[in-house]
Order: C-alpha cells, then sequence, then structure tokens
C-alpha cells in the first residue's frame, strides 16, 4: 500500500509580479503597478494541483528559512499537499522576478536559491518507497534528478517535464514513462533547427532516444500521446482562455495521477488536457487550479 499516488520532486519559488506600461531598455527605470507575490515553481505547482484533485500528494523541494519559504508552506498545505519532505533552510527561497506589460508578454529573471541546494543526498529512500508515481522537473540541479531515477523502488512510474529544457543523460531518458513536453522543449532535447511542423514526428524521433513513452502538450489543441504502438491524437476541449500560467504544470499533475491510478496513456492525457483547459479560464498558477468537480462540470 502506498502512503501517496504522487510524489512530486522540484521546485517552489515565490513568484514577485510587476505590471508594467512597457518593460524597460538596458539602463532604463520605469514605474509599474503594485507588487504581487504568489507560490510558484514548477514543483509546487505540479503538487498543488493534483492535491486539489483529490491525489494523495507529497512535495520534495527545498525552501529558505524566510516569508516567501512560509508563504509556499502554507499553500501547499492549503491544498492538502503533505509537506514533510520539504527541507528548509542553506539559502533564500527561489524568486521569479517577472515584469508583464499590457500585452500580456512578460520578461522573467530567476533567482534559484534553496531549489539549487537541494541535492542527491536529499532524495531520501522511504520518501521515494511510499509513492505509486515520482514526477521532477529541470528547475533543480539535474544530478538531484537522476539520483532520483537510480533510487526508484521497482514498480514505481517516473514521469518527468524537461523544464528548463536541457540535454538528458541515458539513464534519466530511460525512466520516463512518460517524457512530457511542449513545442519548445521538445525541439531543444531533439538538438535540430530543422525539426520540422509534426507533432507525430517529434514524439517518435524523441521514443527513440530511449524513454518508455512520450506525450507532446499542444495547448488548446490537445496533446498527442506516443509509445511502442504508436501516436495518437488526443483533442481538449474549448474555453475562453484568461491566463495560461502554470497550466503545463497542471497537466502534468493530472496526468501523473491518473497513469499512476491505472489510467492507459491516451485516457490520462485526455483528463490531464481537460485540467489544463480548466486552469486556463481563470488567472495564476496555483490559484488557478480546478477541483475534480470543476474538470467534471467542464465537461458537462
Amino acid at each position: 500500500m502506498y502512503d501517496y499516488d504522487l510524489l512530486v520532486v522540484g521546485s517552489a519559488n515565490a513568484d514577485l509580479v510587476v505590471g508594467v506600461e512597457r518593460r524597460p531598455g538596458a539602463g532604463e527605470t520605469v514605474l509599474g503597478g503594485d507588487l504581487a507575490v504568489h507560490p510558484g515553481g514548477k514543483g509546487a505547482n505540479q503538487a498543488v494541483a493534483a492535491a486539489r484533485l483529490g491525489a494523495r500528494t507529497a512535495l520534495l523541494a527545498r525552501v529558505g528559512d524566510d516569508g516567501h519559504g512560509r508563504l509556499l508552506l502554507d499553500s501547499l498545505r492549503s491544498a492538502g499537499v503533505d509537506t514533510s519532505a520539504v527541507l528548509t533552510g542553506g539559502a533564500p527561497t527561489g524568486v521569479a522576478l517577472i515584469t508583464v506589460d499590457p500585452s500580456g508578454d512578460n520578461s522573467i529573471v530567476v533567482s534559484p536559491g534553496a531549489n539549487a541546494r537541494l541535492t542527491e543526498g536529499d532524495v531520501r529512500a522511504d520518501v521515494l518507497g511510499a509513492a505509486r508515481v515520482v514526477s521532477a522537473q529541470l528547475e533543480i540541479p539535474l544530478e538531484t534528478v537522476a539520483a532520483v531515477v537510480r533510487g526508484l523502488p521497482e514498480g514505481t512510474r517516473f514521469v518527468l517535464n524537461p523544464s528548463p529544457p536541457r540535454p538528458l543523460p541515458a539513464e534519466v531518458l530511460a525512466a520516463c514513462d512518460p517524457l512530457v513536453v511542449n513545442e519548445h522543449e521538445a525541439r531543444v532535447l531533439l538538438g535540430d533547427a530543422e525539426t520540422g511542423d509534426d507533432p507525430a514526428d517529434w514524439a517518435r524521433r524523441l521514443l527513440a532516444l530511449g524513454p518508455r513513452s512520450v506525450v507532446v502538450t499542444l495547448g488548446a489543441k490537445g496533446a498527442l500521446v506516443c509509445d511502442a504502438s504508436g501516436a495518437r491524437a488526443v483533442p481538449s476541449v474549448a474555453v475562453a482562455a484568461v491566463d495560461t500560467t502554470g497550466a503545463g504544470d497542471a497537466f502534468t499533475a493530472a496526468l501523473a495521477w491518473r497513469l499512476g491510478a491505472g489510467a492507459e496513456l491516451a485516457e490520462a492525457a485526455a483528463f490531464a488536457a481537460r485540467v489544463g483547459a480548466a486552469a486556463v479560464t481563470r488567472r495564476g498558477a496555483q490559484e488557478s487550479y480546478p477541483t475534480a468537480a470543476e474538470v467534471a462540470a467542464l465537461d458537462a
């Protein structure tokens, strides 16, 4: 019996957001609106998204012993995430400094802070062994993600969203079931400027690199899944998008949870696409994530 449906190993950031009439150029100062501080980071986002859906979820991460760290812990706990594996100290909490102009375009500077101090030694075998599925991203050191892969018990499924994208070692690729990428991430991993415009081709080429399965997210168009049986398109549902922030994290969390519950890859991706669609109908990241009842209402 597993203690958790999903263990997320990843980042936790405070997002510091300022609206501006235009983003400053080099050496320029501009005035902005009031500062808004939101809980974020791809790891924390995934954990909150899964817990909102009803998954028994834990997060393995590191935050600073500061106000931003407390903000993140409060957000995680209020969503129902088990934070007993969240480590504190070693550096300030990670921060994303974000300026947003009236068109919605943004500029982001990330200070990884404590996320960069989540080390191989922090990966606990007892926590890995308590989860049916383990999900990770790349806002923590790649060496730590590799340590997670090496420590996975037999039968535990591993889901990776390689964001921000970078080349992956063979041992990490071989564990992915699935590797979850958007168009940008697919192009970086393939390392080819001439990747073409066919997501099915991207998926097949990514599968040839070693993962057990691949999911390519396509925004409002849904997703494409690929494994040894071939590639299949998965539609989404039509919604009026308000804010796409964090929608990819919601998709990955929902996908990982449903796979752990026994769903086939295409079925889990179809559910995840509906979760992502529900998330874009509200502003923000964690505050936009739906409950299972809200996803069911979207289906209706």
